[in-house]
């Protein structure tokens, strides 16, 4: 582990991949990039992504102060799209060889409805996939 992406939302979950891929940051002094992921959402009207971007902006600078506390230097990623491929691309592209992602406790047919993110990532992603629970 050298380079460590961390999909942050601001959520619980992602809270617990924070602090997850901190501690993994300091065990193998890997470098750390926090990306949030803009929803982008089919619908009849297009919608602007970047209505949430103050949102987005606070959790991810949020997320930067937790590890600065905690001695991480941490880069910013903000993205928009679909949350599991766009999480996959930033890997790739910045060539992170470890992506931690949090998971909610869904039900089974919200699953098959919503899809889950980490599961998508865990399967699809090139990196080594650490899920946080």
């Amino acid at each position: 582990m050298q380079h460590i992406l961390v999909a942050y939302d601001g959520g619980e979950p992602a809270r617990r991949a924070l602090d997850t891929a901190i501690d993994l940051a300091k065990q193998f002094d890997a470098s750390l990039a926090i990306v949030s992921v803009i929803p982008r959402r089919a619908g009849r009207m297009p919608v602007d992504p970047w209505d949430d971007k103050p949102v987005h902006d606070r959790e991810l600078m949020d997320a930067r102060e937790i590890a600065t506390r905690q001695g991480i230097k941490a880069e910013l990623i903000e993205s928009s799209g679909d949350p599991a491929r766009t999480i996959e691309r930033v890997a790739e592209m910045g060539r992170f060889d470890t992506i931690v992602v949090g998971t909610r406790d869904q039900a089974a047919l919200a699953r098959f409805f919503q899809g889950s993110t980490s599961a998508h990532v865990a399967t699809h992603a090139q990196a080594t996939v650490v899920i946080a629970r």
